[in-house]
């Protein structure tokens, strides 16, 4: 069971960000030096990813044009002698095999990812969400690979959350076969008072057999109205093995003011060109108080 294909999906609305996202995709903005996407896709590339499929609207025709080469910019700044300017240009579209389609009807998480049937076809595949960065010393991705590949499952990226915050997720019912894997027996997207399973929730990454396609082409809408991928794999791991990994790491999510702030300072304090600077700053503010 070896993974080299990946689907991010990125058709969302961003009205947690509104209004620069009316215009701006939110999986664009800027976050300390690149867009939040590329951090995604860097994390793909690193756990063994080639070939990358964006699912889009058709609000988000710029996060094409990004991962695409610009030849009249980069033209005018290899004649400026702007030598690492280019290289951000350039590079982006050379990180991966990058695929686009459309999601033309705004139907939920579950059905976005069913747009991929004809990326994907018979191989187990990735799926990451395009406003979920993830900071860790072994990626994430590569996490759930290695236990999926181990047991010949689909995989869950899980952490635990508060009682409070675990009716924003999906709830997983987990039985352990080793340290930080687990087996994944049952779920539920956002469970109301006495439904949760458990405070494992699922974060943002997932590694699924091509089975799910079927399970989403004839699933009923969910939470919401919507198609939710929760209740595809709900069904897919009564079928099939499915781990729920406990990852090391730290996820920001960006597609919030407060996540998106957080993930902005942390990576810019961590940055050797803005570091300084903004510890510097930070003192400067805090002792005026």
């Amino acid at each position: 069971m070896k993974v080299k294909k990946a689907v991010i999906p990125a058709a969302g609305w961003g009205t947690r960000m509104l209004p620069v996202t009316k215009s701006v995709p939110k999986e664009l903005l800027y976050l300390a030096g690149k867009p939040v996407l590329q951090y995604i896709i860097e994390e793909a590339v690193a756990s063994g990813i080639e070939d990358i499929l964006i699912i889009t609207n058709r609000g988000k025709s710029a996060i094409d044009d990004y991962f695409d080469y610009h030849p009249d910019l980069e033209g005018k700044l290899a004649n400026s002698g702007k030598a690492k300017e280019l290289a951000q240009v350039h590079n982006p579209a050379d990180l991966a095999n990058f695929y686009f389609i459309r999601q033309k009807e705004a139907k939920g998480l579950g059905h976005a990812v069913g747009k991929a049937r004809g990326f994907v076809g018979n191989e187990p595949f990735a799926v990451l969400l395009g406003d979920d960065i993830m900071q860790a010393e072994t990626p994430v991705l590569r996490q759930l690979i290695d236990a999926a590949e181990r047991y010949e499952a689909s995989a869950l990226g899980v952490q635990k959350v508060s009682d409070q915050a675990l009716s924003r997720y999906s709830s997983v019912k987990v039985e352990p076969l080793e340290e930080k894997v687990f087996r994944a027996t049952d779920m539920i997207e956002k469970p109301g008072p006495g439904q949760a399973f458990s405070n494992y929730a699922i974060l943002g990454r997932y590694v699924l057999t091509p089975d799910v396609f079927d399970i989403i082409e004839n699933l009923k809408p969910g939470y919401g109205g919507e198609i939710q991928l929760t209740d595809a794999l709900q069904q897919l791991c009564l079928r099939s093995p499915m781990v729920a990994v406990d990852f090391e790491g730290r996820r920001y999510d960006t597609g919030n003011p407060i996540g998106f702030l957080e993930a902005t300072l942390e990576f810019s304090a961590r940055d050797p060109e803005t570091g300084p600077w903004l510890e510097a700053y930070l003192k400067e503010r805090a002792g005026q108080k």
